[in-house]
């Protein structure tokens, strides 16, 4: 059965709207800080897995500038389908470097090192971002909002992207194990694949996460 969702007041509108720009703001923010020091501290330790991470920021960076600018237009909705056409290209260029730079550490190509700070960033962004996220999915569903809900999942995918990342870290400065970040990065490309092509398709208000979170 297909639930009939009421029209929204121009003034509940106008504060979603509000409350949308105001988290994307912060996400820009956080991801502008977050890729300088990720790329920074992995390029100290050799460490593609912390490079990848930063530059994973920088594509998130992408995704919140593409929906702020979306909704600072006068007729958000209009630019819907072109908003949600950058995020699933965000989501193809995140899926397509991480998967390189996974297959070039698992080929030995590349030996991170160990980095306190790595590990303290991706600690961090695995409390903050999904708490952005899941706030600006709620805020994206009431508002009826394709791209905000794409870009909620995109900041998700990278609060696991960074769970992996810390987990790689963690066992490469434990146990030795610098392949452990690159098979978590490769499963979550899977996952950024799928996504761009929701977002791609304009699926994304529909379509929850799915299996890796098995939401509803």
């Amino acid at each position: 059965m297909t639930t009939v969702r009421a029209p929204l007041a121009d003034d509940r509108r106008a504060v979603l709207q509000r409350r949308i720009r105001l988290i994307v703001g912060f996400t820009i923010g956080y991801n502008v800080i977050e890729a300088v020091v990720a790329i920074a501290a992995g390029a100290a330790a050799s460490s593609a897995a912390l490079i990848g991470f930063g530059l994973d920021s920088v594509v998130e960076v992408l995704s919140a500038a593409a929906v702020a600018w979306q909704f600072s237009r006068r007729d958000p909705e209009r630019w819907e389908r072109p908003t949600l056409r950058v995020i699933a290209l965000a989501f193809f260029a995140l899926a397509a470097y991480v998967s390189i730079s996974a297959v070039l550490t698992l080929a030995g190509a590349r030996d991170p090192e160990h980095s306190t700070v790595g590990i303290v960033l991706a600690a961090v962004s695995v409390v903050v971002m999904p708490v952005a996220s899941l706030i600006e999915r709620a805020t994206g569903r009431e508002l009826g909002s394709a791209t905000a809900v794409a870009d909620a999942r995109q900041t998700m995918l990278c609060a696991l992207l960074s769970g992996a990342v810390l987990l790689g870290l963690v066992l490469n400065s434990l146990l030795g194990w610098a392949w452990a970040d690159s098979v978590a990065a490769l499963v979550i490309a899977v996952f950024a694949v799928r996504e761009g092509v929701e977002a791609w398709r304009g699926d994304s208000c529909a379509t929850p996460l799915g299996m890796l979170l098995e939401e509803e």
